[in-house]
């Protein structure tokens, strides 16, 4: 019996030992510090664990017939503007954000164009009678596109405008991601009344052990945007559900999430319904020929507009972080200010250090965050970076509870801003399927300005003094989850 213990007791410390050697050689290949960190802290702690986890969630990007239309539709974008310049040529802007606006084409293939910006809706229900009355009046399509939406009294208006236009013949189209909406009830509602409308949906990266279908679970598409006629389009942070997110909690103790939509309009609307054709060709086609050529419509060159902007689409379908490095080379050429805003700040080596650089620099670096986060685990990996940023001389705000700020943008010296759905954390810029708004020359930088002025008003800032006093119990979760902060 003893001999027996004995020879499982070293088969297992073979095994052990043999997981933990094999890790260190393999994890860290191609994959940033954090991530490799992270990973093998899991590892190494628990292996017979860590290593399946590993194998099941480790890779961030995407292969097979995913990876191949995406691969397809780039090479169809770069062909389809290549006899466009990288910026309008009739309109004069600062060589550092033309760079900005060339690096992001070279990292996606998409060209800066103009567009009239026809409104900043910071208020829900605004926003959806103005979507509404727009996709009453579409004529040939409406691509809806949400990581959430689900059915409750405040979106029901909203589907039922998209019953009408399916109704009288107008493509409809809708994708929703599963796992961001399937603990709503509404979701089920939902879906029952997309089909029994008829309306064609898909969900975005599925998985579903019937049909065989499985992928990493927390690889997911984040963005939020709707295309109508390929002539508006509305984009942002708010989700398709009401702003409690049919929590009772949320409606008793009044927590709402603070949300901002954008309506746009002209041939940036195009490029937008590009990303649209990609994401909903790579749900319904078994081959990688797709995406069909007349799914992807491209821009005109076109300066009538008031605003020059790019459209930035990221996710795991790009190799290069595309808004991981297109931020990091907007902040670095800030010269004066810089406004952030973020609800989940978890950012990388990277942009830790071009935040902190630009504020020992004398930059003024102004980060709004929320005083409560609504995530346990990133809410602590967060609050673990507050101390570095202090010391730097970043100012951090915090909105008030029990309000949740879901807005996410930066404005860089007042001049040049990007807008969308995207965090500035690490799953936004690896795991998320994200899309962005870089925007430079008119109304929409200015727009973004007088929101960051009302958010300050309302917001505490956060001193060093009062950061130095939180208690050892909060310093030890921070630390802990900030361990973990590539895998949230």
């Amino acid at each position: 019996m003893v001999q027996d213990l004995t020879w499982w007791q070293i088969s297992l410390f073979i095994l052990d030992y043999s997981i933990k050697f094999v890790a260190i050689g393999w994890v860290p290949e191609n994959r940033n510090p954090s991530a490799s960190t992270a990973w093998l802290l899991v590892i190494l702690l628990i292996p017979f664990l860590g290593l399946p986890l590993f194998l099941l969630l480790g890779s961030q990007h995407i292969t097979g017939r995913r990876h191949e239309v995406q691969a397809l539709a780039h090479d169809l974008i770069r062909e389809r503007t290549a006899h466009l310049p990288d910026v309008p040529d009739d309109v004069t802007i600062a060589d550092d954000v033309i760079g900005t606006f060339k690096l992001s084409r070279l990292l996606t293939g998409m060209p800066a164009v103009s567009s009239t910006e026809m409104g900043l809706f910071t208020d829900f229900d605004s926003a959806i009678r103005r979507m509404i009355e727009v996709i009453d009046g579409a004529k040939k399509s409406v691509h809806v596109q949400s990581y959430i939406f689900a059915l409750d009294n405040r979106t029901e208006p909203f589907v039922e405008a998209l019953e009408r236009a399916h109704n009288r013949g107008v493509e409809v189209k809708v994708l929703v991601d599963p796992i961001g909406s399937w603990k709503y009830p509404g979701y089920y509602k939902l879906k029952k009344r997309l089909n029994r409308s008829g309306i064609p949906w898909h969900p975005m990266l599925p998985v579903s052990l019937v049909k065989l279908t499985w992928r990493r679970l927390d690889l997911r598409n984040h963005r939020k945007l709707i295309v109508i006629d390929a002539k508006t389009v509305f984009m942002g942070s708010q989700n398709l559900i009401e702003p409690e997110y049919q929590r009772p909690k949320n409606h008793r103790i009044g927590r709402e999430w603070v949300d901002t939509w954008m309506e746009l309009a002209g041939d940036v609307a195009l490029a937008f319904d590009a990303v649209f054709a990609v994401d909903w060709t790579s749900e319904i086609y078994d081959t990688p020929e797709a995406p069909a050529a007349e799914h992807i419509e491209i821009p005109n060159d076109d300066t009538k507009g008031k605003n020059i902007v790019q459209v930035l689409p990221s996710g795991p379908g790009f190799t290069t972080e595309p808004n991981l490095r297109v931020f990091n080379n907007m902040i670095y050429q800030a010269h004066k200010r810089l406004l952030v805003v973020s609800p989940y700040f978890v950012p990388d080596e990277s942009l830790l250090m071009a935040l902190t650089s630009a504020a020992y620099g004398g930059i003024d670096v102004q980060l709004f965050v929320n005083e409560k986060s609504d995530q346990f685990m990133v809410g602590h990996a967060q609050q673990s970076y507050y101390h570095a940023l202090l010391e730097a001389g970043v100012k951090i705000y915090r909105y008030p509870a029990p309000k949740v700020l879901h807005s996410k943008y930066m404005v860089i010296d007042d001049q040049m801003a990007m807008f969308g759905s995207s965090n500035l954390d690490m799953r936004s810029f690896g795991l998320n399927y994200e899309v962005t708004l870089i925007t430079a020359k008119g109304s929409i930088v200015d727009k973004l300005v007088s929101l960051a002025d009302a958010y300050r008003d309302v917001s505490s800032p956060l001193s060093k003094e009062e950061w130095s006093k939180r208690s050892f119990r909060q310093r030890y979760l921070d630390s802990v989850f900030r361990l973990t902060s590539a895998l949230q």
